[in-house]
């Protein structure tokens, strides 16, 4: 196993940065409203499933419960 240069890697990996594409301010902004509108959306859903299916649990067990 090889000793790595420390000043090659850290060249290595600046170079490797300036290849990366970075979103613009805009794009940061609506890609975070995009994901706080879906978490909304999906809680709101989940909580929807979970009220009917415990409205169906509660009215089995009232109905074959006595």
């Amino acid at each position: 196993m090889a000793i790595a240069n420390p000043v090659k890697f850290f060249q290595e990996v600046r170079a490797e940065i300036s290849k990366v594409t970075w979103p613009t301010r805009r794009e940061v902004i609506l890609t975070t409203i995009m994901v706080f509108i879906l978490a909304a959306l999906a809680a709101l859903f989940f909580s929807l499933v979970d009220m009917a299916i415990r409205g169906g649990l509660t009215w089995v067990l009232d109905y074959f419960g006595g």
